[in-house]
């Protein structure tokens, strides 16, 4: 075995450790039973318009697969605001993807977790937020505080494992579009989108 290989092989080992201690610390706050696969976060990312100048909100980045993504999309490390509930997860982060704003937090209480930033405006918003262990008005809320962040027409881009919307239509104040299945994903990913109209 070559020595790159060997290297990828135990960041990759390193990363799913990471993943399952996390999912033991707090089985609500990590959504899924496998990292992120790249080609979901390359997915995810694909969203983002790199030429708006404005930062990109980032919520629940767990191990940094989205967030390695995000990054390679065009989005310099300081136009990128990302907020995760683990503690462990975050330290993991901030050494791993340096100039990056990660903030320790509860996306579900944006205006304070965001703090001197409540007031930005963001081009769109990336989230593998665990809807499904939550009850469907903190989604609703969730969803709308978002997209009150970013402008109308922008997207919030949701990862979810569930057959349908992790949130329930609101024709009147929200728009939602089935984005992607992807297949290669542990367990296959869904993907939607949600604008304001």
């Amino acid at each position: 075995m070559s020595l790159r290989l060997k290297e990828r092989f135990e960041k990759k080992f390193d990363e799913e450790i990471r993943f399952f201690k996390g999912m033991m610390q707090g089985p609500k706050t990590v959504g899924a039973i496998v990292p992120t696969s790249s080609v979901t976060a390359r997915k995810m990312a694909s969203v983002i318009n790199p030429q708006s100048g404005l930062p990109v909100l980032e919520l629940g980045p767990g191990t940094g697969v989205i967030t390695k993504a995000i990054l390679a999309r065009g989005i310099p490390a300081e136009k990128l605001v990302s907020i995760e509930y683990s503690e462990e997860f975050v330290h993991h982060l901030k050494q791993g993807f340096p100039g990056v704003h990660f903030i320790h937090g509860d996306a579900f209480d944006l205006p304070n977790t965001l703090g001197a930033l409540a007031g930005e405006t963001f081009d769109c918003v990336i989230s593998a937020v665990p809807m499904l262990s939550f009850p469907m008005e903190a989604r609703i809320r969730l969803l709308e505080d978002m997209l009150d962040r970013i402008p109308a027409g922008r997207p919030v881009v949701q990862i979810t494992y569930g057959p349908v919307s992790p949130i329930i239509a609101k024709p009147d104040r929200y728009h939602i579009q089935h984005f992607d299945f992807v297949v290669r994903n542990i367990p296959p990913a869904q993907l939607w989108l949600y604008r304001r109209p």
